[in-house]
């Protein structure tokens, strides 16, 4: 190829390109600072938030509809972990003053989990701004519903600044919960794991529960349903203590709920919080074994030691697993749970991880977390881990249908 033709074949591959340019990627918190507040000119706003509330430029959401002025940011709300996001999980959070606004800051996980219609009295419109990781046992999707049913009871708007799900955003998995089982760490019959955005979620709860708030989404633009937390650009502020990254969100949806058990050790007091599962009686070149025989997408098992530094066998030599993934979009997080969970009863029965007397209370927040107790007790009487998730596609199919009217993105 001469250089003539050399340089008309370099034009004509950067031309197309530059008339395509790829959407920039903006949160509903940009949105919003850049032109969805004129909408609510003159009204006093409230705003549930925590760290994780900032903007793409690295601004608070708190000091970002601060400086507007107009709207009127007069008080702020907390979840669970604090709106600064250094309480441990399940502390109780209280009442505080913003040291930067000098503006109040309500507690949602203290005394009060639904605001009151007090605290509400003096805001027209109340701001949900807290990333997720996707999770139905996550509590801030339950702080989320309270807040709406209050806004809904009191006559006040109710507006999510929407944030991207960190794991693949179709990624649906798990079984529906149980209404028996309802909680906060589990409010609604939803999946284990969703695959909606925390507006999406919302329109859904709005909608399916007859909450009937009068709800408004800023959305996000440049987000897809096929994106990861990475695709965005966005700096990963940690949801919760236990989920530094945001590929801990995938972990997290694989371990969590037998966690709750404190029989079995799952990374929390180590170094790789919800991406181990281990016990001081449990053989991990055994489990690795069974599990790997198992062929389950997107994940790899591998043999470890370790010594937890706190929480359950704190200081004592265990062993077990470490899930590697090794393809995300492929990874069934709550099916892969469900086969760790049948394989250490196969192959330790004698350990009774699923059935101690001793901590009936810890087996009581399993069920919570698994949204049923049908899970523990068909694997105590022996079930495969396929039967088991055989006996939820049907309810989890219907889920998926009722999901796809609620989609805000592809």
């Amino acid at each position: 190829m001469n250089r003539h033709a050399l340089l008309i074949f370099v034009c004509l591959a950067v031309v197309p390109a530059s008339l395509h340019p790829q959407k920039a990627f903006r949160l509903g918190i940009d949105v919003f600072v850049r032109d969805g507040y004129q909408a609510y000119l003159g009204k006093k706003v409230g705003l549930i938030t925590n760290a994780t509330g900032m903007s793409s430029e690295r601004v608070s959401s708190v000091d970002a509809i601060h400086r507007l002025g107009d709207p009127e940011l007069v008080k702020l709300f907390g979840p669970e972990h604090g709106i600064r996001g250094d309480a441990y999980g399940g502390d109780r959070v209280v009442d505080r003053r913003d040291p930067r606004t000098g503006l109040p800051v309500i507690s949602l996980y203290g005394r009060q989990r639904k605001p009151t219609g007090e605290m509400l009295r003096d805001i027209d419109v109340l701001f949900y701004d807290i990333q997720d990781v996707g999770n139905r046992t996550y509590t801030y999707i339950s702080t989320m519903a309270y807040a709406m049913q209050a806004a809904a009871e009191n006559n006040v708007a109710f507006v999510v600044l929407d944030r991207p799900i960190p794991m693949f955003g179709h990624l649906v998995d798990g079984n529906v919960l149980d209404p028996a089982f309802s909680s906060f760490i589990g409010l609604y019959p939803l999946p284990y794991v969703y695959g909606m955005t925390p507006g999406e979620l919302a329109h859904f709860i709005n909608g399916e529960f007859r909450i009937d708030a009068n709800l408004n989404v800023i959305k996000m633009e440049g987000y897809d349903h096929g994106m990861e937390f990475e695709d965005t650009g966005l700096l990963w502020i940690p949801t919760s203590p236990h989920i530094p990254k945001w590929e801990t969100a995938y972990h997290y949806a694989a371990t969590g709920c037998m966690g709750e058990l404190h029989t079995v050790c799952v990374g929390v007091g180590y170094t790789l919080p919800f991406e181990l599962v281990g016990a001081e009686w449990i053989d991990g070149h055994i489990l690795a074994d069974d599990l790997n025989s198992r062929n389950l997408p997107g994940v790899y098992f591998h043999p470890t030691f370790f010594k937890p530094f706190y929480s359950v066998f704190k200081d004592r030599a265990c062993s077990g697993v470490q899930l590697i993934l090794t393809d995300r979009k492929k990874f069934l997080p709550f099916t892969t749970q469900i086969h760790i969970l049948e394989a250490i009863q196969a192959r330790f029965p004698q350990s009774r991880f699923l059935d101690s007397r001793e901590k009936r209370q810890r087996i009581s927040s399993f069920h919570k977390a698994s949204g049923t107790d049908q899970i523990r007790m068909d694997i105590l009487a022996g079930k495969s881990a396929e039967e088991i998730l055989q006996g939820f596609q049907e309810e989890l199919r219907r889920f998926k249908e009722k999901r796809r009217r609620y989609l805000l993105y592809e």
